[in-house]
């Protein structure tokens, strides 16, 4: 008997836990290209000023990489966190994210780690519009998909029929979380055969060897 597979990620262009789990999500990417299906939770969409969470933000973030590993940057801290002015909105990574997959659903994760990267490591304002869009065009450029940073900006920031779309993916995210009985961000949940699995936090933070393995365990069962 054949095992139908589909992997749903829940998540939030901002949320530190799920760069957190970036290394297990690439290795999804990798061994499941066609059957893994991203899910914005829309859970930081919408501007706030980034000095209401900055001292939150960064005691959580620095939690995270003592146990993960994964590395928050002085430049992150400083040019993000503490930006004067700056603002804290998902929304423009996650309309970067959908407009991508317009072209093919496997930028998606793609992107999701390459605007990680750019937030925090390289310490670059990722609420901004600009930049997401730089982000985007070069993720797809790595995939012989030609865009300019100019055009796609625009798009971000008045093609409402993106924003449209957008606003269904997040809306049907959070119609499967309630469904689902699941709250906060990340959540992998893998429907096996048509039934949903959730799978523990805990291996979405060990890499993608212990995820996998997690997987094949449900497979092997159903």
């Amino acid at each position: 008997m054949t095992t139908e597979i589909e992997l749903q990620y829940f998540f939030d262009p901002f949320c530190g836990w799920c760069y957190a789990s970036a290394p297990a999500l690439a290795g999804l990417a990798d061994q499941f290209p066609d059957r893994l299906r991203m899910l914005p939770s829309g859970l930081f969409v919408g501007g706030r000023p980034i000095s209401s969470i900055a001292d939150h933000a960064w005691r959580n973030d620095q939690r995270i990489q003592a146990l993960t590993g994964q590395r928050f940057s002085k430049e992150y801290h400083q040019n993000v966190l503490l930006a004067p002015n700056g603002i804290f909105d998902s929304g423009p990574a996650t309309l970067a994210l959908t407009a991508l997959g317009e072209h093919a659903a496997t930028l998606e994760p793609r992107f999701l780690h390459a605007i990680q990267i750019a937030r925090y490591v390289e310490g670059r304002d990722t609420s901004n519009v600009h930049e997401v869009a730089t982000v985007a065009v070069q993720v797809a450029a790595g995939h012989a998909i030609d865009l300019t940073a100019e055009i796609f900006a625009e798009r971000l920031r008045n093609d409402s029929d993106l924003r449209a779309r957008a606003l269904e993916r997040v809306e049907d995210a959070q119609r499967r979380m309630d469904t689902l009985g699941i709250r906060g961000v990340p959540q992998l949940v893998a429907l096996i055969n048509g039934q949903a699995h959730v799978l523990s936090s805990e291996a979405l933070y060990q890499g993608p060897a212990r995820l996998v393995a997690a997987l094949d365990e449900l497979s092997a069962d159903a």
